[in-house]
């Protein structure tokens, strides 16, 4: 019986997975696919299932690794990942298995194992912000930094006692990021970290897919929020990240 209940688990656990991708599962809009073109100062190229955001000129002396959303692909990010590139910090989106960043938690070894020489914050967008703080909370000795996005650390993935900063930033038109649980898992933030609320912004513009089931409204652009979300990282990655360099 024990067996079969298994068994029965692992089909109700497959078939919600299936009707979640095709459900939730959102494609890159025109601005995301244009963004991950090379440009004048940033080359993109995917390797091992990660996209790769390279300065051409300007080397800000860190990197920054992030993991999408929930069947969110990687490529959405791509405007938010250029525009950090343009500004000196190579930036690496990873791609997920089934697109869902808990089958992905260490996905990030492989970058900074072949990065010896760099540095690394890591954070993500809401479900890859919270396996972003588990990969943190085990790897701290290889980050600087954390950075959220509609997102915070779970009890697995506390950094409460962590040495580097955070940064958490949030919208006003969100109804995608559960507000209660945010409050209450704010406990397990860095004690540094720097908050962030992007006036009329919601969740799925965090990312560059269109709308998301059961999101607000947003009052701003997607590239507005982008460009706020990036000046909020850059200033924090200039400011907090930069000065406790260890």
């Amino acid at each position: 019986m024990k067996k079969l209940a298994i068994i029965g688990s692992a089909v109700v656990l497959f078939c919600l997975l299936i009707w979640g991708y095709f459900y939730f599962n959102s494609e890159p809009s025109n601005v995301a696919e244009d963004a991950a073109n090379s440009t004048k100062t940033v080359d993109v190229l995917e390797e091992n299932d990660i996209l790769v955001f390279t300065p051409r000129k300007s080397d800000a002396g860190l990197s920054v690794i992030l993991y999408p959303g929930a069947f969110v692909d990687a490529l959405s990010y791509a405007p938010l990942a250029n525009n950090l590139a343009s500004s000196g910090f190579k930036t690496y989106v990873v791609e997920m298995p089934l697109n869902l960043a808990v089958f992905g938690k260490n996905r990030a070894t492989d970058i900074i194992d072949e990065a010896p020489d760099e540095k690394f914050v890591i954070g993500g967008h809401s479900l890859g912000g919270v396996m972003a703080s588990r990969f943190a909370h085990e790897n701290n000795n290889e980050i600087e930094g954390v950075f959220f996005l509609a997102s915070y650390p779970d009890k697995k993935g506390s950094l409460k006692n962590a040495s580097f900063p955070g940064i958490s930033i949030t919208a006003t038109k969100d109804n995608v990021l559960n507000k209660e649980a945010y409050n209450k898992n704010k406990k397990y933030l860095p004690k540094d970290t720097t908050f962030v609320s992007i006036e009329g912004g919601n969740h799925g513009q965090f990312g560059s897919y269109g709308e998301q089931h059961g999101d607000g409204k947003a009052t701003i652009s997607g590239t507005d929020q982008t460009d706020q979300v990036t000046n909020a990282l850059i200033a924090w990655l200039n400011t907090s990240v930069k000065t406790q360099e260890r």
